[in-house]
């Protein structure tokens, strides 16, 4: 009894249970590799999708392919689809006029013309039987679309269909094939069906392609069948049989192995395919420049160099036509692109493809991974595990990412990944345990000093339980109400009341500062103080600051309406809120600030001490918003800037000039604005030159107008300074600033 006791403890102590419950989790992902169920391939599917999306394929200065584009404007202007064949001809004379070096079709004409003159004669009423005979004699449409064809390059679509609608013609022509390895058709895609186009079309064309691209089961086009079983016919994609028809190859080469698929070529051309015979399709986003309107190409507007020596593929972006296809890349791209971007990657060279070693190369580096990991992951500390698997998971993102950006090639690191994060999940979970516990500790001691949101940060990072901060530009603002003195006494026998009035007019202000992705920092009786861009990054912190202090003064407006009608119902007197605001911006010092027991997030600097003196500016200058000059620079376009003064605040040494917002971009524009901004400018500028009387005879002016009320404290304020000035005149290098003797 006590032999297996002591081989039980030495087991657990050199090797672990941990360890063994791991090698059967390895045991397990293994099989489930080699199984590849839907889930294991729709995660390594979009680990490819991610990466087109970060790194598309770039697109050529003169894109090879064209795309003649049966768009709203064409539906719009020349009628509903499907055109008569002679207007679809038409298109073709002028393409191969333009210099086109092939065509081809992503639409299907399996039917013959509806306006064909048979067609009409037959069907036509009140028409005399001479007439009847002349339109049975002319030629169809199909047949001068077909000899349209015959005069240029032309590849026409055929479709794959679930079942079969006809027995296939045996006498139309089909492509040659050569193939090199086992039989192919046996990995092919196959459909039951194949439907064609029209017969004397089909004998026509230079070349048929099928053009049936089907999306994976998650609805993304990623793959395009490059060849395909199609009823028994072996038949290219629409896409690879331009690329055989301008080569003037008479065969398609096909290479296979035991495992399936592995290439098709054309003179000139070998495209890698997976085992099935699909392209991988490496995406571009998609290119407005490539398209032309249809309705362009028949009334001869387009550019010559915008069709001449390329690839133009017919097909249709409008939505009531219904080929919009979701790819990694963009979520409504036209189908007839998809064949445009399979022609671009193959005329590149810049194909995808997913190499036949890349499975053995994910599942020996799963096996590796997942061994080191269970030999040596129990002896690290928490902070060396989380360190060793970031490691692991950069080296297999790093190894993916190199093999697709450097050599286009998909290699799979999500398998690896899962199987190696499954174990090192199981041999951190004890470490997990005693980090927990360290947390439960931490919220302990500190929950009775911060707020939630910090102790969950301190929490999940301890090592940030310390002082200090970091410099950033920031926004600042200060906010106070005017003559709150006056309306605190009204309540001096009601403190409840008081209380109740503080959180009404303080809840609005606050939520017109959060709306606007404002942070903020304290609240100091009645006065707010709040910052932008931190601790999130807000590139538009001053334009938000200037929204925030614009709203408040519109949800105190609302407040005071409403408290003026609750006076006037309860019979007692009302004293309106009026709130002033200062906003500056400078790089500040934001960060945990306070002592080693106790510390908020807050914000320090000179540009902090500025925004709270230009707040205390407010009621003298009559403008209830005031802010620094960075500030308004940076909204000048978007906002009613004002100039006041140029200042010396107490404590600084370098003057700042100071602005008002007077309102929003339509109050910018408004013609009283643009007075009240012309006055000011005038009476600033002899001010500043010491021409007092031309001073004095601009405010006096100002004064005359309509907007007299709204510079009023201004223009008494001036005036002041005038009179003080000539009876002690400033000194001889005097630059216009004020120096302010309050805080």
């Amino acid at each position: 009894m006590k032999r297996p006791r002591v081989l039980r403890r030495w087991f657990k102590r050199k090797f672990g249970y941990a360890r063994l419950v791991c090698l059967a989790l390895l045991i397990g992902v293994a099989a489930l590799r080699i199984a590849d169920p839907a889930p294991i391939e729709e995660l390594r599917v979009r680990t490819f999708d991610t990466f087109q999306r970060i790194e598309p394929r770039a697109k050529m200065a003169r894109p090879p392919v064209a795309i003649v584009d049966i768009d709203e404007k064409s539906l719009a202007k020349l009628g509903q689809f499907p055109w008569p064949r002679t207007r679809i001809a038409d298109i073709v004379t002028n393409l191969t006029r333009l210099g086109a070096a092939a065509i081809a079709f992503d639409i299907m004409f399996a039917e013959p013309d509806r306006l064909n003159p048979d067609v009409a004669a037959d069907t036509f009423r009140n028409l005399d039987e001479e007439t009847r005979a002349r339109l049975r004699q002319l030629p169809s449409n199909d047949q001068l679309f077909a000899d349209t064809m015959q005069r240029s390059r032309v590849v026409l679509g055929e479709t794959g269909l679930p079942h079969i609608r006809s027995e296939l013609d045996k006498t139309l022509p089909v492509t040659g094939l050569a193939m090199l390895g086992e039989d192919p058709q046996k990995f092919m895609f196959k459909f039951p069906g194949l439907l064609r186009n029209t017969e004397v079309l089909e004998k026509a064309a230079g070349g048929r392609g099928l053009l049936t691209i089907n999306p994976e089961r998650d609805g993304i086009v990623r793959r395009v069948p490059m060849i395909t079983e199609a009823q028994g016919t072996i038949m290219p994609s629409l896409s690879f049989e331009i690329l055989r028809l301008v080569t003037g190859t008479d065969t398609i080469f096909i290479k296979t192995d035991q495992a399936g698929i592995q290439s098709i070529g054309v003179k000139g051309f070998q495209i890698p395919t997976d085992l099935n015979g699909q392209l991988w399709v490496h995406f571009a986003r998609s290119d407005p420049s490539i398209y032309v309107s249809a309705a362009d190409v028949l009334d001869g507007s387009v550019a010559p160099e915008t069709i001449k020596g390329k690839l133009v593929l017919v097909g249709t972006s409008a939505a009531g036509l219904n080929d919009i296809k979701t790819t990694p890349v963009d979520p409504a791209m036209p189908g007839v692109e998809i064949h445009a971007q399979v022609l671009e990657s193959a005329l590149t060279h810049a194909v995808l493809a997913q190499p036949y070693y890349g499975p053995a190369l994910e599942f020996f580096s799963a096996l590796i991974l997942g061994l080191l990991v269970i030999a040596f992951a129990p002896g690290f500390g928490p902070i060396t595990l989380v360190v060793v698997g970031a490691l692991f998971a950069a080296i297999l993102i790093g190894t993916s990412w190199y093999f697709y950006t450097e050599h286009r090639l998909l290699i799979d690191f999500t398998y690896p990944l899962l199987s190696t994060s499954l174990i090192y999940l199981t041999l951190i979970f004890t470490s997990f345990v005693r980090e927990q516990a360290q947390r439960r500790q931490i919220r302990s001691a500190f929950g009775q000093y911060l707020s939630p949101a910090l102790i969950e940060q301190l929490a999940q990072s301890p090592e940030k339980l310390v002082l200090g901060g970091e410099e950033r530009e920031m926004t600042i603002m200060f906010s106070d109400v005017r003559g709150f003195t006056t309306i605190s006494e009204s309540y001096k026998h009601d403190p409840q009341g008081l209380t109740a009035l503080m959180n009404r007019f303080l809840t609005p202000l606050t939520n017109a500062i959060l709306a606007r992705k404002g942070t903020i920092d304290k609240y100091m009786g009645d006065a707010i103080m709040a910052f932008w861009n931190a601790p999130l990054d807000d590139r538009e912190h001053q334009f938000n600051a200037c929204e925030a202090a614009i709203d408040m003064l519109e949800r105190i407006d609302e407040l005071n309406k409403e408290r003026e009608l609750e006076a006037q119902d309860g019979g007692h007197a009302y004293i309106p809120i009026n709130v002033g605001v200062g906003l500056n911006t400078g790089t500040c010092v934001v960060g945990n600030m306070g002592s080693d027991l106790r510390f908020d997030y807050s914000v320090l600097g000179d540009s902090v001490n500025l925004a709270s003196r230009l707040e205390g500016q407010s009621k003298e200058y009559g403008f209830p918003i005031i802010v620094g000059s960075k500030t308004a620079l940076a909204v000048k376009d978007s906002f009613a800037i004002l100039e006041l003064d140029f200042i010396m605040v107490k404590g600084k040494k370098e003057p700042e000039v100071i602005y008002a917002i007077a309102g929003r971009q339509d109050t910018a524009q408004s013609g009283r604005f643009q007075r009240l901004r012309n006055l000011t400018i005038e009476m600033l500028a002899c001010y500043r030159s010491r021409d007092w009387d031309g001073a004095l005879a601009a405010i006096e002016r100002g004064r005359r107008t309509d907007e007299a009320r709204a510079l009023e404290l201004l223009y008494n304020l001036y005036e002041a300074r005038i009179v003080g000035y000539r009876k002690n005149p400033p000194p001889e290098d005097w630059n216009g600033a004020f120096a302010l003797l309050t805080k």
